[in-house]
């Protein structure tokens, strides 16, 4: 269950049923810049929030509130210029992105149009499972994916991977008030052109397009998710050139409610509960259901 709503000027997002958690909608993208103000509207709002939540970003590597906290994590690529990121990163890396140019992906910054949506709407309806989940983009309309991806446009620039005049792959990259920092919004291509390598390509041309705009930090993301081993994502991302960066996340208990759940640990993830050995077999029967059922499906289509 998800709701949205609007404090102090922030888009703020509500998540969960028995414990609702609020966040920016912005969220580790945007620095939350009077998390007061927020706070104390949240509380006399009438709109039920147990926890409220933001994340100090990076450089803020050292807490400067005094709210309950706990160390959260970003991936980041710190740049200078293209060729010392160039330098820096494995060699496998360098590879798959010449590898990407050799097979005919050609990448070039676009803008946000009708036919970039398009392009969007059919690499998100490509497959229902991607990295042995359900995808949750499959399936939906032209219309909600063209609205779902024009958010903060004045603040965001795509890249798109192109074979021939088709979308293989896109990058959307959005930028904070400072303009030094770019977050991967979104990052993602076709399966069916895995073996050209777009995605490694859309990392380095998001390096020399971010290099060329003064852009000092790329982020992806988080580097680490609590207990999860290291995965396909994680090793993607070390590859690349990202690197850990711990960042302080504050919570806020705004009910006694919410007081007891963030006491408890309840505002973490089930899988950062269980012992890591039987998360990670719930993974593994995930992955094997979702498998099942996507080999099911392509077999009936």
């Amino acid at each position: 269950m998800t709701q949205m709503i609007k404090v102090s000027g922030v888009d703020i997002r509500i998540t969960g049923r028995a414990l609702r958690i609020a966040r920016p909608d912005a969220d580790g993208y945007e620095s939350l810049k009077n998390p007061e103000a927020v706070i104390s509207e949240l509380r006399s709002s009438g709109v039920r929030v147990d926890v409220f939540t933001f994340l100090e970003l990076w450089p803020g590597v050292s807490p400067v509130y005094s709210y309950p906290m706990e160390m959260d994590n970003a991936a980041v690529i710190p740049i200078s210029t293209f060729d010392n990121w160039w330098k820096q990163i494995r060699p496998e890396a360098r590879n798959r992105a010449r590898q990407a140019e050799k097979k005919g992906i050609v990448l070039r910054e676009v803008p946000f149009d009708d036919a970039l949506a398009k392009g969007i709407w059919e690499i998100y309806n490509e497959t229902p499972f991607r990295q042995g989940r359900r995808f949750p983009h499959f399936g939906k309309d032209l219309k909600t994916v063209h609205a779902e991806s024009a958010t903060y446009l004045n603040s965001s620039f795509f890249i798109g991977a192109f074979i021939g005049e088709r979308l293989a792959g896109f990058v959307k990259l959005t930028t904070d008030e400072s303009g030094t920092r770019a977050n991967l919004m979104n990052i993602l291509s076709l399966v069916e052109h895995r073996d050209k390598a777009p995605t490694n390509a859309l990392i380095a041309h998001s390096v020399r397009v971010c290099a060329a705009k003064g852009i000092t930090q790329l982020v992806y993301q988080r580097y680490a998710y609590g207990k999860k081993p290291t995965d396909g994502i994680q090793k993607f991302k070390q590859v690349n050139g990202f690197q850990r960066v711990d960042l302080p996340r504050y919570y806020v208990p705004l009910t006694p409610f919410g007081k007891i759940a963030f006491g408890l640990g309840l505002h973490r993830p089930l899988s950062d509960h269980l012992p890591q050995s039987m998360a990670e077999k719930l993974r593994e029967l995930r992955n094997s259901w979702y498998a099942r059922k996507f080999q099911t499906a392509k077999e009936s289509a």
